[in-house]
């Protein structure tokens, strides 16, 4: 039984979106271990089992597969209007809350990806000052909420939120080089006795 043109139209359309989707797959593993700059477009190919001449039908420049992989797979989680979970008088336990829920939504191979490559790439030094910015926004408003007696002292809120947001941020690419892991539950600890909790 001969095949419709929609039949084979829809099976091009999904190996497009195979190929597309291999590529992308072997440009995050091959950059999470070896980096950006030591990826070659051919190593790429490679990996991915396509023609080297695929990979720049869908991305022209090998910065275009970078680009690509920080829009479509790390995602940084936005505070919406409602508050943050803060439980008042205690600032080192709403701050260990927040640290469970840091709102960064990738892959450790793509966090390793957007903390190596921050330094030389724009797109991704984007996406971390995003970040940096959610988890400062979210610190500083649970500690608003955790010391309301303490909302007239926005200047130490801020060093202490802006103190927690290093830490967290830092922590994510320590751990990721290194295996060292700092507790996140003691710098909250440490940071509320700071304000006096």
């Amino acid at each position: 039984m001969p095949m419709d043109s929609s039949t084979t139209a829809g099976a091009a359309d999904r190996g497009a979106a195979n190929a597309r989707t291999r590529i992308l797959d072997a440009a995050e593993a091959l950059f999470a271990d070896r980096g950006y700059e030591a990826s070659s477009t051919a190593r790429i190919a490679g990996r991915a089992q396509v023609p080297k001449g695929l990979v720049f039908h869908y991305f022209p420049q090998k910065i275009d597969v970078l680009v690509t992989l920080v829009d479509e797979r790390t995602f940084v989680e936005e505070l919406r209007e409602q508050p943050v979970e803060a439980v008042p008088g205690d600032p080192a336990g709403t701050l260990s809350r927040l640290a469970r829920r840091l709102p960064l939504h990738a892959s450790p191979a793509m966090r390793r990806i957007l903390f190596r490559e921050a330094d030389t790439h724009r797109s991704v030094r984007e996406r971390l000052g995003r970040l940096n910015g959610e988890v400062f926004l979210r610190a500083r408003r649970a500690l608003e909420l955790a010391l309301p007696g303490a909302r007239g002292d926005q200047a130490r809120l801020e060093v202490a939120a802006a103190t927690f947001t290093a830490v967290l941020i830092y922590q994510e690419n320590l751990s990721s080089l290194t295996g060292q892991h700092v507790d996140p539950d003691a710098v909250a600890d440490l940071i509320a006795r700071a304000l006096g909790a």
